[in-house]
């Protein structure tokens, strides 16, 4: 199911159980079902300013347990808050694994809902983000937060 959003196209896709992506790229064979119908309601709430939390089910069908705890621990960011690297290698117990946050960051498959534009490095500067380019990707993070009034 394709939407049309405040930064672009986004494209999501969804099993029998929940949301299981949320993608800057068209996804082959997506299904439209209760789920991705949902996501695209609280995503153009989102974009509207009008919702902070997600509600609709999600599940990740791949990744390595690894990133999976770090998907989670991404999920636990509040809205219009930010996290370092450094703190989120610090709540999945794995302080020394900074550069693999950022690896599984960059292979979440849910953005926005599993808010991976919150991490930012520990200086403080926004740091990689995905998107349809690697030109854009800082640009997207830049208006998700923003819209968070996080930055102006």
């Amino acid at each position: 199911m394709k939407i049309n959003t405040a930064i672009g196209p986004l494209w999501l896709d969804a099993n029998d159980l929940g949301l299981t992506k949320v993608s800057f790229q068209s996804i082959e064979n997506a299904k439209t079902n209760i789920f991705t119908e949902q996501a695209a309601q609280e995503l153009h709430e989102y974009f509207a300013g009008t919702r902070q939390n997600f509600t609709v089910p999600f599940i990740f069908e791949k990744g390595t347990p690894f990133q999976q705890k770090v998907w989670k621990a991404l999920y636990t960011i509040p809205f219009g808050e930010t996290r370092s690297y450094l703190d989120i290698a610090i709540a999945v117990n794995s302080p020394k694994a900074v550069r693999a946050i950022g690896q599984a960051n960059s292979r979440n498959p849910l953005p926005i809902i599993v808010p991976c534009h919150r991490v930012i490095g520990k200086n403080g500067k926004l740091v990689g983000y995905l998107g349809r380019s690697e030109l854009d990707g800082l640009s997207i993070k830049k208006q998700l937060l923003a819209l968070e009034n996080f930055i102006s």
